[in-house]
């Protein structure tokens, strides 16, 4: 199912067959004489009577062909409520057999064009589906005519169509299977975002071994794919000024390597790539809207197979930063892919600020469940700024504990560190500590552990179940409010 929106500023449209307007919170209807037939809106104040006013969409069947929804908002509404009322008129009219509607936007009181903005938005994002797979697909179109003079901006329109077009790129990177999305494949792909804009440069196994990524290289050598490391670069403000730096964890596949994973749910280990989706969808949105900010994507895309070559227990490797590794458990293989690639972001673009995301620990779940992201950071101003950016976008961080006390349950006897906190106990923090030692010029650092947040498999507010996109929405709005 898809959604179409056409905006029509000249009402053009007569005698709708389902026609969409706004009302307050109190369902107040007086002022849509204007708008419907004195008839219409009497039958409709008489049906309010014994409606439950609660519901904050009501439909009314005026007729046999004609339908009228009311949909209220109260006075001071955000714009994420926003979003999710129009998330929850989606799941409404997907059941309804008729196809086109009419949004008259002139009915909002606060003549606020971004509310009608934020209203479409979210029924763009609730209206995703992953059906490449199904012989059957469910081709019906939803089509929205949105009337009236309260329409976004041309600017508004082409951000909001952005945002949706990185946000799914991402959702579809993670809904991909891992037979489909191995590593040789997804970097085929982000190679094509060239197209629009963005500076690829792809760097394979012969290019990484010389470069020195021996944590990454280590995790992909059980697998008969290749492993890479891709950098995709925005230069919108056409200078040399440092760049915004947001770093992914891109594992196509885990089966956690010689340390086997359970058999039950190894099959969700497809998305445990979603950090580095996050960060193309992302770079996808900035390039798409043209966003004045330089800003980089570094993916680390590797896969975590067991086999002949892959990875031992009691390895020692180097990582590119010179520091030694010790690696106890090869299912702790997300933070050997980050640490050479932190490394690397570092030194290579001298960033203001390092944000990087991946699905790292399964302790994030216990601790945070599906609400919240876990954040670890180096530096309050950009824990701030991430915790605003995701009440505002209802993509919310949690701020978790970083302390020297923590190195040593991560220390190594016979290296300079180990890959996991054998002593047991905070999981999520010890892997954020191992990350931060791969900062070694004190950049801003941020790292989200969004393993609770990539995948839903009961739906969300502005998703359906399934990947969710976690994060593009969360980092647009970081550097619209604060580098933009």
């Amino acid at each position: 199912m898809s959604v179409q929106i056409n905006y029509n500023s000249k009402k053009l449209i007569k005698n709708p067959n389902i026609i969409t307007l706004f009302v307050d919170e109190n369902f107040n209807t007086s002022f849509l004489n204007r708008y419907l037939s004195k008839s219409d809106n009497t039958y409709i104040r008489d049906l309010l009577k014994n409606k439950d006013k609660k519901e904050k969409i009501i439909f009314f069947d005026v007729s046999s062909k004609k339908k009228i929804i009311l949909v209220s908002y109260k006075k001071n509404i955000t714009t994420s409520e926003t979003e999710n009322l129009g998330a929850k008129f989606y799941e409404k009219i997907k059941k309804i057999r008729e196809n086109n509607f009419v949004i008259n936007s002139d009915t909002i009181k606060n003549s606020s064009k971004k509310l009608v903005g934020y209203f479409l938005h979210g029924i763009k994002l609730k209206s995703y589906t992953f059906e490449k797979y199904k012989s059957k697909k469910n081709k019906k179109k939803i089509i929205l005519t949105v009337i009236g003079k309260n329409l976004p901006s041309k600017t508004d329109q082409i951000k909001f169509k952005a945002i949706e077009d990185g946000t799914f790129f991402a959702r579809d990177l993670v809904s991909e299977p891992g037979n489909i999305l191995h590593p040789d494949e997804y970097a085929k792909r982000l190679k094509l975002l060239k197209k629009i804009g963005l500076k690829i440069n792809i760097y394979d196994e012969k290019k990484l071994k010389k470069m020195g990524m021996n944590t990454l290289l280590g995790v992909g050598q059980g697998s008969i794919r290749g492993s890479y490391l891709v950098t995709m670069e925005w230069n919108g403000l056409k200078d040399n000024s440092k760049p915004l730096a947001f770093v992914g964890k891109g594992v196509c596949f885990d089966t956690g390597g010689i340390s086997l994973k359970p058999a039950k749910f190894m099959e969700d280990m497809t998305y445990d790539m979603a950090g580095s989706a996050t960060v193309v969808g992302l770079m996808k949105n900035l390039a798409l809207r043209k966003a004045k900010v330089n800003a980089v994507g570094v993916v680390g895309l590797v896969e975590n197979m067991p086999g002949g070559n892959a990875q031992r227990p009691g390895d020692i490797v180097k990582s590119y930063s010179g520091k030694t590794v010790e690696i106890l458990n090869t299912d702790a293989e997300g933070r050997l892919v980050l640490a050479d690639a932190l490394t690397y972001t570092e030194e290579k673009y001298k960033p203001k600020i390092i944000v990087d995301l991946a699905t790292l620990t399964g302790a994030i779940i216990v601790s945070l469940g599906s609400e919240y992201a876990g954040l670890f950071s180096n530096d309050n101003k950009l824990s701030k700024q991430l915790i605003d950016s995701g009440e505002q976008t209802e993509e919310k961080v949690w701020r978790m504990p970083l302390n020297k006390n923590y190195d040593k349950l991560i220390d190594s006897k016979i290296a300079d560190m180990q890959n996991i906190n054998y002593v047991g106990g905070a999981g999520s923090t010890t892997a954020a500590q191992f990350l931060q030692r791969f900062i070694l010029n004190k950049t801003p650092w941020a790292h989200l552990d969004i393993a609770g947040m990539a995948f839903s498999k009961y739906g969300g507010a502005l998703n359906s179940g399934g990947a969710t996109g976690y994060g593009v929405r969360l980092l647009n709005k970081l550097i619209e409010d604060n580098y933009e």
